[in-house]
């Protein structure tokens, strides 16, 4: 993974993402975004591997990736990310064991990134413990309601209902994602989607 500066810009976009976790006084941010960096990723680049210690927690500028497992020589797809979103192998990142599982850049990519050294640096430095202490538990908590708002979804609604349920809340899954990936999300084949698709356009 190869790193780079952070336009100013980006770091503004940022920081604006984070007052919804912890909010940074002027000093704390300065020391704050001294820990930072960013990555881009082609197409189909690999963010995470399983098997693989994930490093990083990464906010993504631009682009989008998806979540997947490896079995039987098939990749099942569990989940996307989008601009403006948290991406990482968060249980990988927190124990430094390996992976289970891969992200892969849908599109061409930008992610700002937070290493695990570094934030345990800034876990460790007076001023910014408890912001990060903050930040770490909320993201935790964004992966687990994340987590068992999917679970609750294939026990509790059909394939059809998780679709309409796409279309009103992740609409830009619909535009920006192929369909077959779609498909693997919403625990169905292509074919099945395509039914489920023609039938609501004549509903």
């Amino acid at each position: 993974m190869k790193l780079h500066s952070i336009p100013t810009e980006a770091l503004s976009v940022f920081r604006k993402a984070l007052e919804k976790f912890v909010y940074f006084n002027e000093e704390e941010w300065a020391l704050f975004i001294q820990h930072l960096s960013a990555s881009t990723f082609k197409k189909k680049d690999h963010f995470a591997y399983e098997g693989e210690i994930c490093n990083y927690i990464g906010f993504i500028l631009s682009g989008s990736v998806r979540y997947y497992h490896m079995k039987d020589g098939e990749d099942i797809t569990g989940y996307f990310s989008f601009e403006g979103e948290f991406v990482s192998s968060y249980k990988s990142f927190l124990t430094q064991e390996k992976g289970t599982g891969y992200i892969q850049a849908l599109e061409p990519s930008t992610l700002l990134l937070i290493a695990y050294n570094d934030m345990q640096k800034m876990l460790n430095h007076s001023l910014l413990a408890y912001k990060m202490e903050h930040f770490g538990r909320l993201v935790a908590e964004h992966y687990i309601c994340c987590y068992e708002e999917r679970i609750s979804s294939f026990i509790t609604q059909s394939p059809e209902e998780r679709y309409l349920n796409m279309m009103l809340k992740d609409r830009a899954i619909l535009l920006r994602v192929p369909q077959h990936y779609i498909a693997n999300f919403l625990g169905i084949t292509p074919v099945s989607l395509s039914r489920i698709r023609k039938r609501l356009l004549y509903q």
